[in-house]
C-alpha cells in the first residue's frame, strides 16, 4: 500500500492506482451489469492486478465507450458507505 500524507486539501491526495491503470488487463475482465439497469445500463468487474490488490472498475454498457473507472478496494468502501448513507441521493 503507497504512503499517504494526512489530507490537508483536495491537492494532496494521492491516486495510489495511477501507476497499475495502464497495466489492468480488461480484455479478461467479467463484465457484470448492475440490477434493474436498462439501456445504457452501468457495467463493473473486479479486476486483480499483480500488485496482489483487487481494484474495481465500472463503465457504460453500450458499445463504443471505451472509459472505464477504477477505483481502488478503499475507494470502492468509500463510495458504498455514501450510497448506504444516502450521501447521494435527489434532494
Amino acid at each position: 500500500m503507497p504512503y499517504r500524507a494526512p489530507m490537508k486539501n483536495a491537492s494532496s491526495v494521492v491516486d495510489d492506482k495511477s501507476g497499475v491503470r495502464d497495466e489492468l488487463d480488461l480484455s479478461s475482465a467479467r463484465w457484470r451489469r448492475l440490477p434493474g439497469d436498462a439501456g445504457d445500463a452501468v457495467e463493473y468487474a473486479f479486476i486483480p492486478h499483480t500488485d496482489g490488490v483487487t481494484y474495481m472498475a465500472l463503465r457504460q454498457a453500450f458499445e463504443g465507450n471505451d472509459t472505464v473507472l477504477v477505483f481502488t478496494p478503499s475507494e470502492w468502501d468509500a463510495f458504498l458507505l455514501g450510497v448506504r448513507d444516502g450521501e447521494f441521493d435527489r434532494p
